[in-house]
């Protein structure tokens, strides 16, 4: 693969520092084009958006084109194309948390920081976005600041939280660590690399553990799994451990399910009417 030399590229010391650190990354997974995901993160940690450097880097680390990686780039949300604000501030206006609030909290948000959806302040804090669920419908309405949450917010609990980030003070969310990382920081953790907070605060609070609570309560359980049975598109009960060996084809389409018989090259032509390929 030859990769397209666009003119940009790290300086050899910064150069150098990411090398590194990818050859961590890379040192995680058999197909080294999986490591895209993560090298894209660590990339955004460095520049606080996948800048045309940061591009380069990982066509340069993982053999590809830059407009391969370009492709995954803008595919996910998480990935920032443009300069990105020191904090994300992400309101969830989805039905629930829209109708308990959220949809108040968004207005207030846009009309006092002067910007709307993926839009920046001019002083580089704050970069919002409206969310369609942060996945936390039992605590609505819900903000979410560099992926971390908090909770049954309301448009002046936001606004103070958002003014202290603004004035540089360390703010903590309800759930998770003690406090919130910038989005540099984030990044980096995203790319697989500790920062050493993941142990940190409440991690499932009374809300999303009562219903495990009431079914302990009245001693509700599963119904049983019919002994000898296998789950529909699994391997049989008991066929063993079917998790390939580092080398070995990674995905399920090119290698039979445990238990079955293999089918030859032939075969699978044939199935898929295509005897003269």
């Amino acid at each position: 693969m030859t990769v397209v030399n666009t003119g940009r590229r790290y300086d050899d010391a910064t150069h150098a520092r990411l090398a590194a650190d990818a050859a961590q990354v890379l040192g995680r997974y058999p197909d080294a084009r999986s490591a895209l995901l993560p090298l894209l993160h660590l990339v955004q940690s460095e520049d606080g958006y996948v800048s045309p450097a940061g591009i380069a880097f990982c066509a340069e680390t993982l053999d590809l084109s830059t407009a391969q990686v370009s492709a995954v780039a803008t595919f996910y949300t998480q990935y920032k194309r443009r300069p990105n604000g020191e904090y994300t501030v992400g309101i969830c206006t989805n039905t629930l948390c829209a109708i308990m609030g959220g949809d108040a909290i968004w207005a207030d948000l846009t009309e006092r920081l002067g910007v709307g959806n993926d839009e920046t302040t001019a002083d580089g804090k704050i970069t919002l976005e409206r969310i369609e669920c942060n996945a936390a419908c039992d605590y609505a309405p819900v903000m979410m600041i560099n992926w971390e949450f908090f909770d049954n917010q309301t448009p002046e609990s936001a606004a103070d939280v958002v003014g202290r980030l603004i004035a540089g003070e360390p703010v903590a969310p309800s759930r998770g660590p003690e406090r919130v990382g910038t989005f540099k920081e984030i990044s980096r953790v995203l790319a697989g690399f500790n920062d050493g907070h993941a142990n940190e605060g409440v991690g499932a609070g009374a809300p999303t553990l009562r219903g495990l609570a009431l079914a302990r309560e009245h001693g509700w359980s599963a119904p049983e799994f019919p002994s000898g049975t296998p789950d529909s598109g699994s391997a049989p009960l008991g066929a063993g451990d079917t998790t390939p060996d580092v080398g070995e084809p990674q995905s399920s389409t090119d290698r039979p399910a445990a238990g079955a018989t293999e089918r030859s090259g032939e075969q699978v032509k044939r199935e898929h009417g295509n005897e003269e390929a």
